[in-house]
């Protein structure tokens, strides 16, 4: 398993996220549109929280066994049909180099004097509005999501197929996806996807602190400011609204020495977040590279870990 776990990192590092290929995730998002759909006829008003429920435990559960079922079926053709299929599942919960891409692009746009498509492009990483955004907005954005998404898109991954192998790796990113679609704390949301929120906060708790311990680490390693991190980190982490995205959020601003946070408009609304290492500036567009090769740092760090602790368990045991 360790092997075939190095093998779709490397090729996730390598591929990234092809639109041509057929994508489990993508799979799950359609069957949480339609599901929504069909439950929201029958479940309304208060009801909501109990059709939202309903969509999140069926969503869970036919991923994993769908999961387990073709990957048992698979087995019994072949050890290597079930070997590929696993790859292939490890590999697309991965996103590693297709964060590093969207981010790059916003990048390659603020820094060509487009700021237009740069809006364009940060808005398909974030949910808030970004019509109005001036470039130092874009530049935060993308590094907030940047930081957030580490723990979504990398670490939460790998951390549940060390734990599990493909089936739980394949679940933890149902429930990921859940939170994507329908975990919104609006008007629409805030009673059909509440169940689905607090399901994505509890999956992502344990690699969110992962990722808050490793990463002064690696902002050490790469020569960004180590004792900023550990600071903001410990200072800020519990300022964000969320349980989870404040701890990489503040390690990021720490290690970067810009200050995170502040007002976004969701659907014409204002909305102000807590600053985030309040005593460093704002972001630049050249923070975005920064923010990348600390996600990279962090992400083959993760890896490492894994595989020394697996290793490590297999020699003592």
């Amino acid at each position: 398993m360790m092997v075939l776990v190095s093998a779709a990192f490397f090729l996730d590092l390598i591929l990234g996220d092809p639109l041509w290929m057929p994508h489990p995730v993508r799979l799950v998002g359609g069957f949480i549109e339609i599901a929504e759909g069909l439950l929201r006829r029958f479940f309304k008003g208060r009801l909501e929280y109990v059709g939202g429920f309903i969509l999140a435990i069926s969503v869970v559960l036919i991923t994993c066994l769908s999961a387990l079922l073709l990957l048992k079926l698979a087995f019994r053709v072949s050890f290597w049909s079930g070997a590929t299929l696993s790859l292939f599942l490890i590999f697309t919960c991965l996103a590693t180099k297709g964060l590093a891409v969207e981010a790059k692009g916003v990048y390659g746009a603020l820094t060509s004097g487009k700021l237009a498509e740069a809006r364009c492009l940060v808005s398909r990483m974030v949910g808030r509005d970004t019509d109005h955004m001036d470039e130092r907005e874009v530049a935060r954005a993308t590094v907030e999501s940047v930081a957030e998404n580490i723990v979504d898109g990398v670490v939460a991954p790998l951390f549940y197929v060390f734990l599990g192998g493909p089936v739980l790796v394949l679940t933890y990113k149902a429930v990921n996806t859940l939170d994507s679609m329908v975990g919104y704390k609006n008007d629409k949301y805030t009673k059909f996807g509440w169940f689905s929120a607090k399901l994505d906060d509890i999956a992502n708790y344990l690699p969110a602190r992962v990722t808050g311990f490793l990463f002064p680490l690696t902002s050490l390693l790469m020569g960004e400011d180590f004792r900023g991190c550990v600071e903001v980190l410990l200072r800020d982490r519990r300022k964000h609204p969320s349980p989870n995205a404040g701890i990489p959020e503040s390690a990021m601003a720490g290690a970067l020495g810009v200050r995170l946070g502040g007002l976004n408009f969701y659907n014409g609304k204002a909305s102000f977040r807590p600053y985030l290492g309040g005593g460093g500036r704002e972001s630049l567009p050249g923070d975005i590279m920064r923010a990348i090769r600390l996600h990279y740092a962090l992400s083959i760090t993760v890896l490492i870990l894994g595989l020394a602790i697996f290793f490590a368990g297999r020699w003592w045991g």
